[in-house]
């Protein structure tokens, strides 16, 4: 049985524990909205950026001059998975689950014969793959050193990716992170990039869908425009999955938080009665000892 200075000691630390878990749910919390609002702001234009490419997708089909990034090498021997964690941890189950669906997808490819490298963007997920995967990772970006994600961290992804592309070490590229739905359910979720891949919401209205059906003229060229849009949309896309992970994070973390405060409660009441117990026994044990020494003089 541990000492009532033992118990007294447990009980503090986890006290302590508890106002630390407390103040970072509370952090979480407050960061939360900003980073909702974000995602939630990206994702309409997301949505007409892949809606336009569609468009120009089908005015441009079987087009020697698209662009290769629409059209993609022709093979899908080798594959690029770009897996987008957090650079923290204490998010509960948000870091592993991007990873997990990644490493599935990525099984299946090894299994049918196919080439697979990880561009890690991210620390943990880094930490997570290096385990088992680490001669399969061609790169590592982290953003440990940034506030707030903007446009230019996204930028710098997708000039990786395609500078990577353009020298011809894969055929494939595909986007994992996780979609943001509410605070206690983030969406692991895979999506292509090249060849590009635009896919309109099932959400999207009948009037966006029809932008899809070919009936505009471009000037200049559709492939020209293409030229310039496909490589955006990737950017776009990276953003628009970066945000979505930064929402998710946020929300994964304000969740894992509460529950450890609480758990941190419990575990203070449990601590507290056995404290309690304890110097019961301890001074019946004394009384006891008192009464038998007076009961033999």
């Amino acid at each position: 049985m541990a000492s009532l200075k033992d118990l007294k000691v447990r009980i503090a630390s986890v006290k302590a524990t508890q106002k630390i878990t407390k103040a970072m749910q509370l952090v979480a919390a407050a960061k939360l909205r900003k980073a909702q609002e974000a995602a939630e702001s990206a994702r309409p234009y997301a949505e007409r950026m892949a809606a336009v490419l569609a468009n120009l997708a089908q005015l441009t089909e079987g087009d020697p001059d698209a662009p290769i990034l629409m059209t993609g090498t022709g093979s899908d021997q080798r594959h690029l998975l770009v897996v987008c964690t957090a650079d923290r941890g204490l998010a509960g189950g948000f870091n592993s689950s991007i990873v997990k669906k990644a490493l599935a997808d990525a099984q299946n490819l090894m299994l049918a014969g196919k080439d697979v490298q990880f561009l890690c963007v991210g620390r943990k997920g880094f930490d997570i793959l290096k385990r088992g995967y680490r001669d399969r990772i061609v790169e590592l970006v982290d953003f440990k050193s940034i506030r707030k994600i903007s446009f230019a961290e996204a930028h710098l992804v997708a000039d990786k990716v395609v500078s990577r592309f353009e020298a011809g070490e894969f055929d494939v590229a595909t986007v994992y992170y996780s979609a943001f739905q509410n605070v206690i359910s983030q969406v692991p979720t895979g999506q292509q990039l090249i060849p590009a891949a635009p896919i309109i919401g099932e959400d999207e209205d009948t009037e966006l869908q029809a932008e899809g059906g070919g009936v505009y003229e471009y000037e200049p060229s559709a492939a020209e425009i293409l030229q310039a849009l496909v490589p955006r949309n990737i950017r776009v896309q990276i953003f628009r999955a970066l945000l979505e992970n930064d929402a998710s994070e946020q929300g994964a973390r304000m969740t894992a938080m509460d529950n450890a405060t609480r758990n941190a409660g419990d575990m203070i009441d449990r601590l507290t009665l056995e404290f309690n117990r304890t110097r019961q026994a301890q001074i019946t044990t004394e009384l006891i000892e008192i009464i038998s020494g007076a009961e033999s003089l």
